[in-house]
């Protein structure tokens, strides 16, 4: 073996996770959570840009979104040359959009998908058009491994109010029904002293409850896209989809928890990504 053999090593290869999202300016929830998110827990970020919007702490006062076909063209960019080991999918505000998101995706035969279907922002500004709804059941949701509604996300895709357990439960089962391997129903919103959120494995018809203490914090900004985005990346570093969910649900608690401390803007502030690696 001569000497250049000797020096030559295999490259490393990153665990890869592409983000489909629109764009956060304060940085607390969007494509900048999720690429935090995906840094945090060892994995190397892509993104997909579907919409601007201008926000802070307070709301949301503007949204620019991207034209379907160029959102296309940056998934083409991606899957064409690095691939991805898992999506999460996160706002995509219209129809046409999940339309053409869903058909590309299809194309690339892209694995590990995550769904986070964002309506509304934590301020309560709207980030989903009408006609958006059904296009998430027909187009996205059979292409999920999992699909991520908090409570009132989850009653707006069933269409109706889910006040007790067995209610949740119904709607978890109904909405695999579109398709998706399994489905995760955030309890967030709720007012218990614990945040209880609900996983429907499909396949195996078993429903799976994940328990922590409630963290009492205005900084609650982008939670639902750090957890979506946190198991997309446990499932690119090969964790089954279970045990993604109850990782993800672990760190996005330390992650709160780190960042109640912080005080930035004047409303709701993020969580804290890093807490592993800075105070």
């Amino acid at each position: 073996m001569n000497e250049a053999s000797q020096h030559r090593k295999t490259p490393k290869e990153y665990c890869k996770v592409l983000t489909i999202a629109g764009s956060d300016s304060g940085g607390g929830a969007g494509i900048q959570a999720d690429l935090k998110t995906f840094s945090a827990l060892g994995c190397y970020g892509m993104s997909v840009i579907t919409a601007l919007t201008a926000q802070n702490t307070r709301g949301v006062t503007g949204i620019h979104a991207v034209p379907p076909d160029f959102a296309v063209q940056q998934i083409e960019a991606v899957f064409s040359d690095m691939g991805a080991d898992a999506v999460k999918i996160g706002m995509l505000y219209s129809a046409g959009l999940i339309e053409a998101v869903a058909a590309a995706l299809k194309k690339h035969g892209a694995r590990k998908i995550v769904l986070d279907p964002v309506m509304v922002a934590q301020s309560g500004d709207k980030l989903l058009q009408d006609d958006a709804i059904e296009a998430i059941k027909t187009h996205l949701m059979p292409l999920a491994d999992v699909v991520t509604p908090n409570i009132p996300e989850a009653e707006v895709l069933c269409g109706r109010t889910l006040e007790q357990r067995s209610d949740i439960e119904s709607a978890a089962e109904s909405l695999a029904r579109h398709g998706s391997r399994s489905i995760l129903i955030k309890g967030g919103h709720g007012d218990q002293n614990e945040s209880n959120d609900l996983l429907f494995l499909a396949n195996e018809k078993r429903f799976v409850n994940l328990t922590a203490q409630r963290i009492e914090t205005t900084n609650n900004h982008g939670t639902g896209c750090t957890l979506s985005s946190a198991i997309a990346a446990y499932m690119a570093r090969s964790s089954e989809l279970e045990d993604a969910v109850q990782k993800a649900k672990v760190f996005m608690n330390h992650a709160i928890a780190a960042g109640a401390d912080y005080k930035i803007g004047h409303g709701h502030g993020p969580v804290h990504h890093f807490f592993q690696w800075w105070e």
